[in-house]
Protein backbone atom coordinates (compact mmCIF):
# COMPACT_ATOMS: atom_id res chain seq x y z
CA UNK A 1 0.00 0.00 0.00
CA UNK A 2 1.33 3.42 -0.69
CA UNK A 3 1.06 6.15 1.98
CA UNK A 4 0.48 9.85 1.23
CA UNK A 5 -0.51 13.12 2.52
CA UNK A 6 -3.48 15.95 1.19
CA UNK A 7 -3.84 18.93 2.23
CA UNK A 8 -6.44 22.19 1.24
CA UNK A 9 -4.23 24.94 2.56
CA UNK A 10 -6.22 26.31 5.17
CA UNK A 11 -5.14 29.75 5.71
CA UNK A 12 -6.69 32.78 8.17
CA UNK A 13 -8.86 34.90 5.42
CA UNK A 14 -7.01 38.40 4.66
CA UNK A 15 -8.70 41.63 3.62
CA UNK A 16 -6.81 44.32 0.93
CA UNK A 17 -5.51 43.15 -2.17
CA UNK A 18 -2.15 42.24 -0.96
CA UNK A 19 0.36 42.11 2.07
CA UNK A 20 -0.69 38.23 2.01
CA UNK A 21 0.92 37.53 5.22
CA UNK A 22 -0.97 34.19 6.41
CA UNK A 23 -0.75 33.03 3.00
CA UNK A 24 2.98 33.61 1.86
CA UNK A 25 3.75 31.49 5.32
CA UNK A 26 1.10 28.60 4.80
CA UNK A 27 2.47 28.08 1.57
CA UNK A 28 6.40 27.75 3.12
CA UNK A 29 4.95 25.43 5.79
CA UNK A 30 3.21 23.53 2.68
CA UNK A 31 6.64 23.36 1.11
CA UNK A 32 8.36 22.13 4.37
CA UNK A 33 5.67 19.04 4.68
CA UNK A 34 6.67 17.89 1.13
CA UNK A 35 9.81 18.09 1.68
CA UNK A 36 9.67 16.16 5.19
CA UNK A 37 7.51 13.54 3.54
CA UNK A 38 9.90 13.46 0.83
CA UNK A 39 12.89 12.73 3.31
CA UNK A 40 10.60 10.24 5.60
CA UNK A 41 9.78 7.91 2.83
CA UNK A 42 5.86 8.69 2.05
CA UNK A 43 4.71 7.70 -1.31
CA UNK A 44 2.59 10.84 -2.22
CA UNK A 45 1.56 14.63 -1.44
CA UNK A 46 -1.57 15.81 -3.09
CA UNK A 47 -2.95 19.92 -2.84
CA UNK A 48 -7.13 20.44 -2.91
CA UNK A 49 -8.00 23.57 -5.33
CA UNK A 50 -10.57 25.81 -3.48
CA UNK A 51 -11.60 29.24 -4.68
CA UNK A 52 -12.59 30.99 -1.05
CA UNK A 53 -10.96 33.21 1.75
CA UNK A 54 -9.95 30.43 3.93
CA UNK A 55 -8.52 27.81 1.76
CA UNK A 56 -5.13 29.31 -0.40
CA UNK A 57 -4.16 26.77 -2.72
CA UNK A 58 -6.20 27.93 -5.89
CA UNK A 59 -3.54 26.36 -8.33
CA UNK A 60 -1.84 23.63 -7.05
CA UNK A 61 -0.02 22.63 -9.99
CA UNK A 62 2.00 25.33 -9.53
CA UNK A 63 2.47 24.74 -5.68
CA UNK A 64 3.06 21.25 -6.50
CA UNK A 65 6.24 22.62 -9.17
CA UNK A 66 7.77 24.28 -6.14
CA UNK A 67 7.65 21.03 -4.44
CA UNK A 68 8.91 19.06 -7.24
CA UNK A 69 11.86 21.40 -6.78
CA UNK A 70 13.18 20.30 -3.23
CA UNK A 71 11.87 16.40 -3.58
CA UNK A 72 13.36 13.43 -5.15
CA UNK A 73 10.86 10.73 -5.04
CA UNK A 74 7.27 11.90 -3.56
CA UNK A 75 4.03 11.73 -6.62
CA UNK A 76 2.61 14.82 -6.37
CA UNK A 77 -0.94 15.40 -6.89
CA UNK A 78 -3.91 17.24 -6.85
CA UNK A 79 -6.78 16.90 -4.31
CA UNK A 80 -8.98 17.56 -6.26
CA UNK A 81 -8.58 19.40 -9.63
CA UNK A 82 -12.42 21.12 -10.25
CA UNK A 83 -12.16 19.52 -13.51
CA UNK A 84 -15.74 20.77 -14.20
CA UNK A 85 -14.96 24.27 -13.98
CA UNK A 86 -11.62 23.89 -16.02
CA UNK A 87 -10.26 23.47 -19.36
CA UNK A 88 -9.16 20.00 -19.74
CA UNK A 89 -6.41 21.32 -22.47
CA UNK A 90 -4.87 23.90 -19.81
CA UNK A 91 -5.05 21.08 -17.00
CA UNK A 92 -2.96 18.62 -19.43
CA UNK A 93 -0.22 20.82 -19.98
CA UNK A 94 0.18 22.37 -16.74
CA UNK A 95 0.20 18.64 -15.43
CA UNK A 96 2.18 17.54 -18.26
CA UNK A 97 5.00 20.52 -17.17
CA UNK A 98 4.76 19.26 -13.44
CA UNK A 99 5.24 16.31 -14.45
CA UNK A 100 8.62 17.36 -16.69
CA UNK A 101 9.91 19.25 -13.60
CA UNK A 102 9.51 16.64 -11.36
CA UNK A 103 10.82 13.74 -13.40
CA UNK A 104 8.06 11.70 -13.76
CA UNK A 105 5.67 12.06 -10.63
CA UNK A 106 3.03 13.90 -11.40
CA UNK A 107 -0.67 13.23 -11.28
CA UNK A 108 -4.27 14.32 -11.50
CA UNK A 109 -7.04 13.65 -8.87
CA UNK A 110 -9.94 15.17 -10.75
CA UNK A 111 -13.20 15.73 -9.21
CA UNK A 112 -16.42 18.07 -9.28
CA UNK A 113 -14.86 19.50 -6.20
CA UNK A 114 -16.62 20.00 -2.84
CA UNK A 115 -17.48 23.37 -3.25
CA UNK A 116 -18.94 25.51 -5.84
CA UNK A 117 -17.24 28.93 -5.87
CA UNK A 118 -15.75 28.31 -9.13
CA UNK A 119 -18.41 27.84 -10.89
CA UNK A 120 -19.89 31.42 -11.03
CA UNK A 121 -16.04 32.56 -11.07
CA UNK A 122 -15.43 30.84 -14.16
CA UNK A 123 -18.38 31.72 -16.14
CA UNK A 124 -20.35 27.98 -15.43
CA UNK A 125 -24.28 26.76 -14.35
CA UNK A 126 -24.76 24.63 -11.61
CA UNK A 127 -27.25 23.31 -13.54
CA UNK A 128 -24.80 21.61 -15.86
CA UNK A 129 -22.89 20.31 -12.69
CA UNK A 130 -22.94 16.49 -13.92
CA UNK A 131 -22.55 17.32 -17.79
CA UNK A 132 -19.41 19.34 -17.23
CA UNK A 133 -17.76 16.88 -15.10
CA UNK A 134 -18.80 13.97 -17.78
CA UNK A 135 -17.73 16.02 -20.77
CA UNK A 136 -14.75 17.60 -19.44
CA UNK A 137 -13.24 13.92 -17.91
CA UNK A 138 -13.62 12.50 -21.26
CA UNK A 139 -11.80 15.44 -22.99
CA UNK A 140 -9.09 14.87 -20.90
CA UNK A 141 -8.37 11.08 -21.08
CA UNK A 142 -9.25 11.34 -24.85
CA UNK A 143 -5.81 14.02 -24.96
CA UNK A 144 -4.50 12.15 -22.41
CA UNK A 145 -4.84 8.68 -24.56
CA UNK A 146 -4.60 10.51 -28.38
CA UNK A 147 -1.54 11.92 -30.10
CA UNK A 148 -4.11 13.70 -32.59
CA UNK A 149 -7.00 15.28 -31.46
CA UNK A 150 -10.38 14.90 -32.77
CA UNK A 151 -12.91 15.68 -30.40
CA UNK A 152 -16.55 17.44 -29.87
CA UNK A 153 -18.79 18.47 -27.33
CA UNK A 154 -21.01 21.22 -25.81
CA UNK A 155 -19.26 23.19 -23.62
CA UNK A 156 -16.20 24.08 -25.30
CA UNK A 157 -15.40 24.44 -28.61
CA UNK A 158 -14.27 21.42 -30.94
CA UNK A 159 -10.29 20.10 -31.57
CA UNK A 160 -9.90 19.02 -35.24
CA UNK A 161 -6.68 17.53 -35.84
CA UNK A 162 -5.00 19.06 -33.06
CA UNK A 163 -2.30 18.02 -30.99
CA UNK A 164 -1.57 18.94 -27.02
CA UNK A 165 1.53 20.33 -25.95
CA UNK A 166 4.25 19.38 -24.40
CA UNK A 167 3.72 15.39 -23.32
CA UNK A 168 4.40 13.68 -19.96
CA UNK A 169 7.75 12.48 -19.27
CA UNK A 170 5.68 8.78 -18.34
CA UNK A 171 3.41 7.35 -21.00
CA UNK A 172 0.03 8.65 -19.50
CA UNK A 173 -0.34 10.73 -16.77
CA UNK A 174 -2.45 8.50 -13.83
CA UNK A 175 -6.06 10.40 -13.43
CA UNK A 176 -7.63 9.29 -10.69
CA UNK A 177 -11.41 10.02 -9.97
CA UNK A 178 -12.36 11.49 -6.03
CA UNK A 179 -15.57 11.17 -4.83
CA UNK A 180 -17.53 11.79 -1.44
CA UNK A 181 -20.17 9.40 -1.73
CA UNK A 182 -22.00 9.66 -5.26
CA UNK A 183 -22.72 6.18 -6.30
CA UNK A 184 -22.53 7.20 -9.86
CA UNK A 185 -19.11 8.50 -9.94
CA UNK A 186 -17.98 5.57 -8.37
CA UNK A 187 -19.34 3.65 -10.96
CA UNK A 188 -17.90 5.80 -13.76
CA UNK A 189 -14.53 5.15 -12.34
CA UNK A 190 -14.74 1.61 -12.83
CA UNK A 191 -16.57 1.45 -16.13
CA UNK A 192 -13.45 3.25 -17.38
CA UNK A 193 -11.32 1.52 -15.35
CA UNK A 194 -9.67 4.76 -13.45
CA UNK A 195 -8.06 4.95 -10.38
CA UNK A 196 -10.48 5.96 -7.30
CA UNK A 197 -10.11 7.98 -4.24
CA UNK A 198 -12.93 8.04 -1.73
CA UNK A 199 -12.56 10.95 0.81
CA UNK A 200 -14.03 9.27 4.54
CA UNK A 201 -14.89 12.81 6.13
CA UNK A 202 -17.68 11.68 8.20
CA UNK A 203 -20.21 8.51 8.67
CA UNK A 204 -18.44 4.92 9.66
CA UNK A 205 -15.88 3.97 7.37
CA UNK A 206 -17.59 0.38 7.47
CA UNK A 207 -20.88 2.22 5.35
CA UNK A 208 -18.53 3.07 2.52
CA UNK A 209 -17.40 -1.00 1.55
CA UNK A 210 -21.16 -0.39 -0.58
CA UNK A 211 -19.45 2.20 -2.60
CA UNK A 212 -15.78 0.23 -3.00
CA UNK A 213 -17.68 -3.08 -3.98
CA UNK A 214 -19.72 -1.29 -6.55
CA UNK A 215 -16.64 0.02 -7.68
CA UNK A 216 -14.95 -3.11 -7.99
CA UNK A 217 -18.56 -4.79 -9.44
CA UNK A 218 -18.69 -1.89 -12.17
CA UNK A 219 -15.08 -2.67 -13.73
CA UNK A 220 -15.72 -6.29 -13.47
CA UNK A 221 -18.78 -5.60 -15.54
CA UNK A 222 -16.95 -3.87 -18.11
CA UNK A 223 -14.81 -6.33 -18.66
CA UNK A 224 -11.46 -4.88 -16.67
CA UNK A 225 -9.70 -6.99 -14.46
CA UNK A 226 -11.38 -5.67 -10.95
CA UNK A 227 -8.74 -7.64 -8.92
CA UNK A 228 -6.25 -4.82 -10.54
CA UNK A 229 -7.99 -1.08 -9.48
CA UNK A 230 -6.73 1.40 -7.17
CA UNK A 231 -8.28 2.31 -4.48
CA UNK A 232 -7.57 5.20 -2.26
CA UNK A 233 -8.67 6.06 0.99
CA UNK A 234 -8.59 9.46 2.32
CA UNK A 235 -9.57 10.61 6.32
CA UNK A 236 -8.40 13.57 8.46
CA UNK A 237 -5.67 12.84 10.78
CA UNK A 238 -3.81 14.05 13.57
CA UNK A 239 -1.26 11.92 15.14
CA UNK A 240 0.48 12.85 18.91
CA UNK A 241 2.28 10.97 21.37
CA UNK A 242 -0.71 10.44 23.46
CA UNK A 243 -4.41 9.68 22.75
CA UNK A 244 -5.77 12.60 24.84
CA UNK A 245 -2.59 15.21 23.23
CA UNK A 246 -4.09 14.63 20.21
CA UNK A 247 -7.33 14.82 20.97
CA UNK A 248 -6.81 17.99 23.13
CA UNK A 249 -4.81 19.88 20.66
CA UNK A 250 -6.65 18.91 17.64
CA UNK A 251 -10.38 19.66 18.43
CA UNK A 252 -10.15 23.40 18.43
CA UNK A 253 -9.00 23.60 15.25
CA UNK A 254 -11.26 20.61 13.62
CA UNK A 255 -14.01 22.59 15.76
CA UNK A 256 -13.65 25.35 14.16
CA UNK A 257 -13.05 24.32 10.74
CA UNK A 258 -16.24 22.25 10.96
CA UNK A 259 -18.42 24.72 12.21
CA UNK A 260 -17.49 27.14 9.85
CA UNK A 261 -18.33 24.97 6.87
CA UNK A 262 -21.33 23.51 8.77
CA UNK A 263 -23.17 27.11 8.84
CA UNK A 264 -22.83 27.41 4.97
CA UNK A 265 -23.87 23.88 4.73
CA UNK A 266 -27.13 23.64 7.42
CA UNK A 267 -25.45 21.45 9.51
CA UNK A 268 -26.16 21.53 13.45
CA UNK A 269 -22.99 22.49 15.28
CA UNK A 270 -20.11 20.02 15.96
CA UNK A 271 -19.52 19.01 19.50
CA UNK A 272 -16.98 17.73 21.77
CA UNK A 273 -18.57 14.47 22.34
CA UNK A 274 -19.44 14.43 18.61
CA UNK A 275 -15.80 14.37 17.95
CA UNK A 276 -14.34 12.40 20.35
CA UNK A 277 -17.35 9.66 19.05
CA UNK A 278 -15.66 9.83 15.57
CA UNK A 279 -12.22 9.17 17.38
CA UNK A 280 -13.32 5.55 18.08
CA UNK A 281 -12.12 2.66 16.58
CA UNK A 282 -15.01 2.29 13.97
CA UNK A 283 -15.01 6.27 13.38
CA UNK A 284 -13.86 8.02 10.42
CA UNK A 285 -11.54 10.50 12.60
CA UNK A 286 -7.85 9.20 12.64
CA UNK A 287 -6.67 11.47 15.71
CA UNK A 288 -5.15 9.52 18.59
CA UNK A 289 -1.45 8.16 19.18
CA UNK A 290 0.48 6.08 16.59
CA UNK A 291 -0.89 2.62 17.84
CA UNK A 292 -4.34 3.82 17.92
CA UNK A 293 -4.23 5.39 14.39
CA UNK A 294 -2.21 1.98 13.12
CA UNK A 295 -5.30 -0.11 14.49
CA UNK A 296 -7.62 1.91 12.73
CA UNK A 297 -5.90 1.85 9.26
CA UNK A 298 -5.41 -1.86 9.65
CA UNK A 299 -9.14 -2.57 10.52
CA UNK A 300 -9.98 0.00 7.42
CA UNK A 301 -7.51 -1.94 5.48
CA UNK A 302 -9.45 -5.14 5.64
CA UNK A 303 -12.76 -3.47 4.97
CA UNK A 304 -11.39 -1.80 1.59
CA UNK A 305 -8.27 -4.08 0.97
CA UNK A 306 -7.28 -0.48 -0.52
CA UNK A 307 -3.83 0.25 -2.41
CA UNK A 308 -3.62 4.47 -1.40
CA UNK A 309 -3.96 6.08 1.91
CA UNK A 310 -4.09 9.89 2.55
CA UNK A 311 -4.04 11.59 5.72
CA UNK A 312 -5.70 14.88 5.10
CA UNK A 313 -3.77 17.28 7.07
CA UNK A 314 -5.65 20.13 8.70
CA UNK A 315 -3.51 23.79 9.77
CA UNK A 316 -5.30 26.44 12.12
CA UNK A 317 -4.18 27.75 15.31
CA UNK A 318 -1.76 25.07 15.98
CA UNK A 319 2.20 25.24 15.99
CA UNK A 320 3.13 24.30 12.87
CA UNK A 321 5.84 22.12 14.27
CA UNK A 322 3.62 20.15 16.00
CA UNK A 323 1.66 19.33 12.41
CA UNK A 324 5.24 18.21 11.52
CA UNK A 325 5.47 16.15 14.40
CA UNK A 326 2.35 14.50 13.85
CA UNK A 327 3.51 13.62 10.09
CA UNK A 328 6.76 12.28 11.41
CA UNK A 329 4.70 9.67 13.40
CA UNK A 330 2.50 8.99 11.16
CA UNK A 331 5.52 8.13 8.75
CA UNK A 332 7.60 6.38 11.09
CA UNK A 333 5.42 4.63 13.27
CA UNK A 334 2.16 3.77 11.43
CA UNK A 335 3.03 3.75 8.43
CA UNK A 336 6.03 0.64 9.16
CA UNK A 337 3.39 -0.86 11.23
CA UNK A 338 0.35 -0.87 9.08
CA UNK A 339 2.77 -2.27 6.29
CA UNK A 340 4.10 -5.18 8.89
CA UNK A 341 0.66 -6.23 9.39
CA UNK A 342 -1.40 -6.28 6.37
CA UNK A 343 1.65 -8.16 4.99
CA UNK A 344 1.12 -11.16 7.49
Amino acid sequence: MEFGLSTFGEVKPEPGTGNAKNAYRRTQELISEAKLADRLGLDVYALGEHHRPDYMVSAPEILLAAMAAVTERLKLSSAVTVLSSADPVRVYQSFTTLDLISGGRAEIMAGRGSFIESFPLFGYELDDYDALFSEKLDLLLTINREQVINWKGKFRAPLKQISIYPRPLQPKLPVWIAVGGTPASVIRAGQLNLPLTIAILGGEPARFTQLTDLYRKSSKDAGHDAGQVQLAINEHMYIAETSAQASDEFWPIYEKMMNRVGRERGWSPLTRPQFEYLRLPNGPLLVGSPAEVADKLVYQYGLFKNTRFLAQIISGEIEHSKLLRSIELFATQVVPEVKRRISQ
